[in-house]
């Protein structure tokens, strides 16, 4: 892959007419309201109360109250000038048990939140599934479980038919590989699971039941909606003897394991023979490839690092998924006798402690614009936490936040002048909200959160977005 110019950041660079400029939360994160009409327990709301899982044992129980604040929320979207929000459906407060009953009072909370979006000109972008699985499932199973893919594609057409007049875009799931590999395999977010073998059941799972709720959102829209998926790609660095193993194996494992059967229908045979010590793969039906590949008109793109992986000779698996992590999530993954680690990378980085590698943005695009030419793409996450400091006059100053913002627009605006199809971007997030295993501790919005008052206040950052998506230019 050829790396980018790091250091192009002009002021001045004309994003084309249409090109969407949004912002995008998730419903654990902001909602709040855990418990209010009808609303039941996800696993979010499970892992967040059980002690030493979220930092400082912070939970999303009123997370920014957006449920109570959604129309001021969408008046400060007007304001700042957004094209598009992209919001997720919290499945619990809609089908609370995940299979039951269908709570109205939920649906109608989505619905007006839509109305509310057009009537003020943005478009409703909708996310079926940002992590919050009903809690009943999971006790069932989970994601490993197939019944699981069987509740998600009721749960789309219950949403399809309700929004499907009115959504301007319609998105499956947000990044199944945090729900598999982190949810089940490596523990750190919900439900906590350490089972390798569970992981990979639930990585085909998650990738059926996105095409199972492709079919039944088509059925059961009847407006002229776009259909996607976001994906959270790893672009990969490689350190040590046997670097590009170790690169190949977690391209199989981390993205390939998706577009693999989303894009082109099949399983990549390295991804199979890697993990036949943890899995036969039985659990893939007869049938499900074919309903797993279903066009999209849009590949949904979330990037913010990097990430550095090496082989470990002469560690097992269990030794590895036991015992060790690493960056990015930092789940190690068998193949033979050796396994694979994420390695810290030089900086400079974020309050996360993720790399800043606005080149890593622009070798994503151009990579996935070559394997996919016919499919257009969309930044549906890219942004970065700071520790914000409220200034004496009570203004948000976050200027690392906006050189990020600046260089990584300018690297998306490379690509497109390279030959890639993007048609918009979403900076993460709108608001400071519930940053899920770091509770309240990182704050990644363009509009700052004061979790006692619940007070918003614009950042320069968010000022200067807004200067962007009003003009189409990329400001100074």
């Amino acid at each position: 892959m050829t790396q980018g110019n790091s250091d192009y950041r002009d002021s001045g660079l004309v994003f084309p007419p249409g090109f969407t400029f949004g912002s995008a939360t998730a419903s654990y994160q902001v909602e709040g309201a855990a418990s209010e009409d009808g609303r039941l327990p996800s696993i979010w709301d499970t892992f967040s109360k059980t002690p030493g899982k979220v930092w400082n044992g912070d939970t999303g129980d009123v997370a920014c109250d957006h449920y109570h604040r959604w129309e001021s929320d969408l008046d400060l979207m007007k304001d700042l000038g957004l094209g598009a929000y992209r919001f997720s459906i919290a499945w619990p407060r809609v089908i609370p048990t995940g299979t039951g009953e269908i709570n109205q009072a939920g649906i109608d909370f989505y619905s007006r939140l839509v109305d509310g979006l057009l009537e003020r000109g943005i478009e409703p972008v909708a996310t079926l599934y940002h992590w919050d699985l009903p809690q009943p499932l999971e006790d069932a199973g989970g994601w490993p479980a197939r019944a699981t893919a069987d509740a998600f594609e009721r749960y789309a057409e219950v949403m399809g038919t309700a929004l499907g007049d009115r959504v301007h875009t319609w998105t499956t799931l947000n990044e199944p590989w945090c729900s598999a590999y982190l949810g089940y395999g490596q523990g750190g977010h919900a439900p906590g699971r350490h089972e390798p073998d569970a992981a990979l059941a639930a990585v085909h799972h998650l990738n059926l039941a996105h095409g199972r709720a492709l079919q039944a959102l088509r059925a059961t829209s009847t407006g002229t909606p776009e259909y996607s998926v976001t994906l959270n790609f790893h672009v990969l660095r490689g350190v040590g003897d046997g670097a590009a193993e170790a690169m190949r194996r977690i391209d199989a494992l981390a993205n390939r394991a998706f577009t693999g059967p989303m894009l082109h229908g099949e399983y990549p045979a390295d991804l199979l023979e890697d993990t036949a010590s943890v899995t036969d793969w039985s659990f893939v039906h007869d049938d499900d490839l074919a309903a797993i590949h279903q066009p999209i008109d849009v590949l949904g793109v979330n990037y913010y690092s990097t990430a550095t992986v090496r082989l470990w000779d002469g560690v097992s698996p269990k030794q590895m998924n036991d015992g060790h992590k690493g960056a990015a999530g930092g789940t190690a993954w068998p193949g033979s006798d050796q396994a694979v680690e994420f390695v810290e990378q030089p900086g400079p980085h974020t309050a996360m402690g993720w790399n800043i590698a606005p080149e890593g943005l622009e070798e994503l695009l151009m990579a996935l614009s070559a394997e996919f030419p016919q499919q257009p793409l969309m930044v549906t996450e890219n942004g970065a936490a700071f520790d914000d400091v409220v200034a004496a006059d009570g203004s948000v100053p976050d200027p690392e936040r906006l050189d990020y913002l600046r260089r990584h627009f300018s690297a998306a605006h490379r690509a497109m002048q390279r030959g890639v199809d993007l048609r918009g971007y979403f900076v993460w997030s709108l608001l400071d909200n519930f940053e899920w295993g770091y509770g309240y501790a990182k704050r990644f919005g363009i509009v700052r959160v004061d979790f006692d008052s619940l007070e918003r206040t614009i950042k320069d950052s968010g000022r200067w977005y807004s200067e962007l998506a009003r003009s189409g230019v990329l400001p100074e």
